[in-house]
């Protein structure tokens, strides 16, 4: 019987997601792999997170996003709740900053307190 479950995000950007889990000190392995579950359990993804536990983290790409798929039973070391949201975080950051350095602004600079991150951008007219 198979414990994976399946979270939509709002999250379409493949690099933003993968610069995310970087910045997470994650090592993503990308392609066609398979995300590990309860007994030997495999899911196909396309990004896969290994863990310390011996399962994975996934995410397959879907006609809205990227859906995270896991078998979070196993997975040890990380609670999904602040996983998703400290990873949902870093992909807002990597895309609020590429999308305003597409429109011209440069990075002035950047401050973290108590979990928000402050950027101050600037655009020479």
């Amino acid at each position: 019987m198979s414990h994976f479950s399946r979270i939509k995000t709002r999250m379409v950007e493949r690099q933003h997601l993968l610069a995310a889990l970087r910045d997470l000190g994650h090592t993503p392995e990308e392609g066609d792999v398979k995300a590990r579950g309860f007994f030997g359990d495999k899911a196909r993804v396309e990004i896969k997170v290994p863990t310390k536990s011996g399962y994975d983290i996934g995410f397959r790409r879907t006609d809205s996003g990227y859906e995270v798929v896991a078998d979070w039973w196993g997975v040890k070391g990380l609670k999904q709740k602040d996983f998703l949201q400290q990873l949902q975080q870093r992909y807002a950051y990597h895309a609020a900053r590429a999308k305003l350095e597409e429109q011209g602004f440069s990075l002035v600079s950047e401050e973290q307190e108590g979990g928000r991150i402050r950027l101050v951008l600037r655009r020479m007219a």
